[in-house]
């Protein structure tokens, strides 16, 4: 018996005048950049560096988020569509973006920040990693207005009825259950930095992002509809597949700047 149902039918558009509508999943993608840059401002100020070069790498950091979930969608979850239907991947409106195609959007995107302005490569993607965590928490809870990537059926007392989509029984909220890890996980890595004002060991906060963010990603998955048909007979879907090699990376990061030992050298 159902103690609490939630029917969810809110209009994943805010307002709409002829065919230019705003919607709540971009609000709340601009969101994630836009206090990401806020956050990352104290950061820069924190440690006597410019807003000209931040800017800078937001505009990396932005190029890299789009273009890398947007071909991460398309390649690990469409190939065979979109390999045959190219012109279609730059069609990002249509929907269809990939965390894991972001992540490495990201990691690539830093890259080429640093080799461009002769900048350590562990140090800057130390302190994006703060941002992108809490860039998870509202990219989910868009998903969560678009009433997509939701749960299986459920018997919890909070199950959401997903009416827009025709659903008639409960579903888990995984969005929800998503962007609140990923709201802790923000909090957890921001206090981390302020605890020592940025003179932490390097490399730990970008690993402990990873091993906390996929872990959460990899353990809610299971409570997840499938994407795309190919899951329905897998044991792991896709998303958990992706997530492996990012917990991985992170524990090996995390093993290795333990052991260095290097602490950011902050200039005050």
């Amino acid at each position: 018996m159902h103690l609490l149902v939630i029917p969810w039918d809110v209009n994943p558009e805010i307002f709409r005048i002829g065919s230019f509508a705003v919607r709540w999943y971009g609000l709340l993608f601009a969101s994630s950049f836009l206090f990401g840059y806020i956050i990352m401002l104290r950061i820069f100020k924190n440690e006597n560096l410019s807003e000209a070069l931040l800017d800078k790498l937001t505009i990396y950091m932005a190029f890299g988020t789009i273009i890398g979930a947007r071909l991460g969608h398309c390649l690990f979850y469409e190939p065979g569509y979109y390999l045959s239907h190219p012109v279609e991947i730059l069609k990002i409106w249509h929907g269809g973006l990939a965390s894991h195609g972001a992540a490495i959007g990201i990691l690539i995107a830093i890259g080429l920040f640093v080799n461009k302005e002769k900048k350590d490569y562990v140090w800057v993607i130390d302190r994006i990693a703060i941002v992108v965590a809490l860039s998870g928490f509202f990219i989910r809870m868009g998903n969560l207005m678009n009433s997509e990537i939701y749960g299986v059926e459920t018997t919890v007392p909070w199950g959401f009825v997903f009416l827009r989509n025709g659903e008639t029984a409960p579903k888990h909220p995984t969005q929800i259950y998503e962007a609140l890890a990923y709201l802790t996980i923000f909090i957890i890595l921001y206090s981390l930095y302020w605890r020592k004002k940025g003179e932490h060991i390097q490399g730990t906060l970008i690993s402990l992002a990873c091993i906390l963010i996929f872990t959460a990603r990899f353990f809610i998955e299971f409570l997840k509809e499938d994407q795309v048909p190919f899951e329905h007979t897998m044991k792991l879907n896709m998303g958990q597949l992706l997530s492996i090699p990012f917990i991985v990376l992170g524990g090996v990061w995390f093993y290795f700047s333990l052991k260095q030992k290097k602490r950011a050298v902050i200039i005050r």
